[in-house]
C-alpha cells in the first residue's frame, strides 16, 4: 500500500488572489504535512491564517507576503494545534497569535513532538521552537481587516480536532476552512471525532461559502463539503461493521475496498479515523483522549511497515 501519489517535484508554493485583498497560500500537493494558509492586507497590516510545518517553508510563506505588500504581518490566527498549522508560529515574532484555548493548551503539552519519527527521515524541519496563540477564546471572535468582517469561529464540537476554528469572510463568500475541508486528500479525524465532522460539515454548508481555502488541496467551491462528509460517514460504516465483526482498526482496514476513496493521497489516514470511530462505538467522549502513537504505527503497518511519506 503506497503513502501518497506524488510527481516529483513538487510544484511550487504560490500566492493566489481569491478575493480583492484576500490571498490563498497554496502549497502543492497537499499531503502529509503540507498545508495551505492565507492572509489578508489592509491598511495598517496583514493578517496570517496559519504557519507552515518546516522552517523552509514558513520563511517562504513570508517571504510571498513580502512579495505582495511591504505592511507587516500584525496577527497570525492558528486554524488548531496541529505541528503543520503551528510549528512555525515562531517565525512571526511581531505578530499576535490567535487561536483556541484548546489549541494553546495542547501545542503547550505536546511541543514539537517526537512522533514526526513516523514519517520520511529527510524532512528538513529546521530549529522548530513551539509557540502558542497566547490570544485565545472557546467560541468565537471577530477580526477587522480595516472594515472587512472575519469571523473566526469554533464550530461547536470536535471535528478534526478538539480545538478547529476557521475564518469566515461573510461580505465576500470566501471561507479559510482549515482542516475541516480537505481537497484530494483524505480527511483526518484521529485527533477530533469522525461523528462530529459529519454534523461540523452540515453547519460549514450551511454558511453559503463560495470560494473555500481548504486546509490542503486546491481552492475549491462548497461542492468538497459533500465529499469529506460522506467519507466520514464511509469511516463510520466501516467502524460498525468491523467492529461487529470483531476485527481491530487495522484488520477492518485491510479488509476494506477505499473504493472511490482510494485515489485520494494518504490513503492509510483511513486506519487512525477507525481508530477513531471504533473509540466513539465504545463509548468515548468526541475528541477524547486516545492511543495516538498506536493508531500511527498502525498506519505505518498499513503502508508496508514504510515510513509515511513526506515531502514537506
Amino acid at each position: 500500500m503506497s503513502s501518497s501519489r506524488h510527481d516529483h517535484p513538487l510544484p511550487s508554493a504560490r500566492a493566489q488572489e481569491v478575493s480583492d485583498g484576500i490571498h490563498a497560500y497554496v502549497q502543492p500537493d497537499g499531503s502529509w504535512w503540507i498545508n495551505n494558509t492565507g492572509f489578508l492586507v489592509g491598511r495598517r497590516g496583514v493578517v496570517s491564517i496559519d504557519a507552515c510545518a518546516t522552517e523552509r517553508r514558513t520563511r517562504a510563506l513570508r517571504e510571498a507576503v513580502a512579495r505582495v505588500t511591504d505592511r507587516p504581518i500584525t496577527t497570525l490566527v492558528n486554524t488548531h494545534y496541529h505541528g503543520d498549522h503551528t510549528f512555525g508560529n515562531y517565525l512571526f515574532p511581531e505578530a499576535t497569535i490567535v487561536g483556541h484555548e484548546l489549541a494553546r493548551r495542547m501545542i503547550l503539552a505536546e511541543g514539537i513532538p517526537d512522533y514526526r519519527a513516523a514519517w520520511s527521515a529527510e524532512v528538513e524541519w529546521g530549529d522548530l521552537e513551539a509557540v502558542p496563540p497566547f490570544l485565545t477564546f472557546t467560541d468565537q471572535i471577530t477580526l477587522y481587516v480595516d472594515e472587512l468582517r472575519c469571523e473566526v469561529r469554533h464550530p461547536g464540537t470536535a471535528a478534526h480536532t478538539t480545538n478547529d476554528v476557521y475564518v469566515w469572510i461573510p461580505e465576500r463568500r470566501v471561507l479559510f476552512s482549515g482542516d475541516l475541508v480537505f481537497n484530494g486528500g483524505t480527511p483526518f479525524m484521529l485527533t477530533g471525532s469522525v461523528a462530529g465532522t459529519v454534523e461540523v460539515l452540515d453547519h460549514v454548508r450551511e454558511l453559503g461559502a463560495e470560494t473555500i481555502v481548504p486546509g490542503h488541496g486546491e481552492p475549491c467551491g462548497p461542492e468538497v463539503i459533500d465529499r469529506g462528509q460522506d467519507y466520514a460517514r464511509f469511516v463510520l460504516a466501516t467502524a460498525e461493521q468491523g467492529r461487529a465483526a470483531g476485527l481491530t482498526p487495522l484488520e477492518a482496514a485491510r479488509e476494506t475496498d477505499l473504493g472511490p476513496w482510494a485515489e485520494l493521497l494518504d490513503p492509510e489516514r483511513i486506519v487512525g479515523n477507525l481508530h477513531r470511530a471504533y473509540a466513539e462505538l465504545d463509548g468515548l467522549p468526541r475528541g477524547g483522549q486516545i492511543d495516538v502513537v498506536a493508531a500511527v504505527m498502525d498506519m505505518i503497518a498499513y503502508n508496508g511497515g514504510q515510513p509515511l511519506t513526506c515531502l514537506a
